[in-house]
């Protein structure tokens, strides 16, 4: 019997070997024009730049509204005069919030530098004098919040809150409940002299506002105050003393808000000691609405001086329509829960996939986005 031979299977070349595709292969490679594209989205995404499509909107309903008043330049320059306090107040608040303490008391320490200033002038001193020791007296408070949130290790929000109230009782002692009037001719410039028609509290507000955000932006302790911001355990583990950087981050907003004061009471030629409660709310929405504009969801100066215009139009749409008195305040209070909304929701990857499967075009969108890359 014939013993059977194996025939050799050739080897099959590894140049002529069917090869299976792979996804680098099938994948378009980006291109910059691509890239350039998903950063125009990005930037011009509503949840970027929310407060400048609520302007937008705002603006196209007050002009048909009430054109003959909302469209004038005079209006305008009105709106950038007398926003100016609140818009700085706003930016000042940005600091500490920014380094993770929420500062309930900048309200009253704006009625504080309002009624320093101005029983200091009625005393006879010297107006440079009065404004140095206005915002001295705005540092001292910081100062001492950073003492009872460091030191006595209590929560900023109950320890702010604790200040607030004490700071509204030295009001009323140093202005007896009552205004203070009779100030020296001369100071009321800073606050009502004008410049191409809009007063110096306007550009006053913008140099603190460059200032801070060179601070925060382009600098070593700028980058410790959000590392402190972000995680305060972090940040010690990095070495980041975030004691001294809290007492910084107070100390500024303290400064801030007494500056702001004094420029009220210029404006006023009068030491009110009712001014400064009324800028809590209108403040804290600005910037918690300015957190989602430009940065991603970060504490920013200009987000936060954006947003304080964008709500002052809105209010003061609302006032020249005439409406009822008590719709300003349900504008900034419904401002307040959309602007932390907003905040909250960039910053939990979790809610905004909750929201990806319970709206089907939002997932088409991710879809899109992810084809683009």
């Amino acid at each position: 019997m014939k013993e059977a031979r194996v025939t050799d299977v050739p080897a099959v070349s590894s140049k002529t070997a069917p090869q299976a595709p792979t996804k680098t292969q099938n994948s378009r490679v980006p291109t910059e024009s691509d890239s350039w594209q998903v950063r125009l989205r990005r930037v011009v995404a509503f949840r970027n730049a929310a407060a400048l499509y609520l302007f937008a909107i705002m603006f196209v309903i007050f002009s048909l509204w009430v054109p003959d008043t909302f469209l004038t330049a005079s209006t305008w320059r009105s709106l950038l005069s007398n926003e100016a306090v609140t818009c700085l107040v706003a930016v000042g608040l940005v600091v500490p919030i920014a380094a993770g303490v929420v500062d309930l008391a900048i309200g009253t320490e704006v009625g504080l530098g309002a009624v320093v200033v101005a029983r200091l002038l009625v005393g006879s001193v010297p107006i440079v004098w009065a404004v140095v020791l206005s915002l001295l007296a705005g540092a001292a408070v910081g100062a001492f919040s950073w003492l009872m949130i460091t030191r006595a290790r209590i929560p900023s929000f109950i320890a702010t809150l604790g200040v607030s109230s004490l700071l509204t009782a030295a009001i009323a002692w140093i202005s007896g409940s009552q205004q203070i009037v009779n100030l020296p001719s001369g100071f009321e410039v800073l606050g009502t002299g004008l410049l191409f028609g809009v007063t110096w509290p306007f550009y006053i507000m913008v140099v603190v506002a460059l200032v801070l955000w060179y601070v925060l932006e382009r600098t070593p302790a700028g980058r410790r105050i959000y590392a402190t911001g972000g995680s305060i355990e972090a940040a010690q583990l990095s070495g980041i003393r975030t004691s001294r950087v809290m007492l910084g981050a107070l100390v500024t907003g303290g400064v801030v808000a007494a500056l702001a004061g004094l420029l009220l009471t210029s404006q006023l030629s009068a030491g009110d000691p009712t001014v400064g409660p009324g800028y809590l709310l209108p403040v804290i929405a600005a910037v918690f609405l300015g957190s989602t504009q430009f940065r991603g969801g970060r504490f920013n100066i200009w987000g936060t001086v954006v947003a304080a215009y964008v709500l002052a139009v809105g209010v003061k749409g609302l006032q020249l329509a005439q409406l009822p008195i008590w719709i300003p305040d349900l504008f900034n209070g419904a401002a307040l829960l959309l602007a932390v909304g907003l905040a909250a929701w960039r910053r939990t990857p979790g809610t905004r996939a909750a929201w990806g499967r319970r709206l089907p075009w939002l997932r088409w969108r991710a879809a899109a986005g992810k084809d683009m890359l």
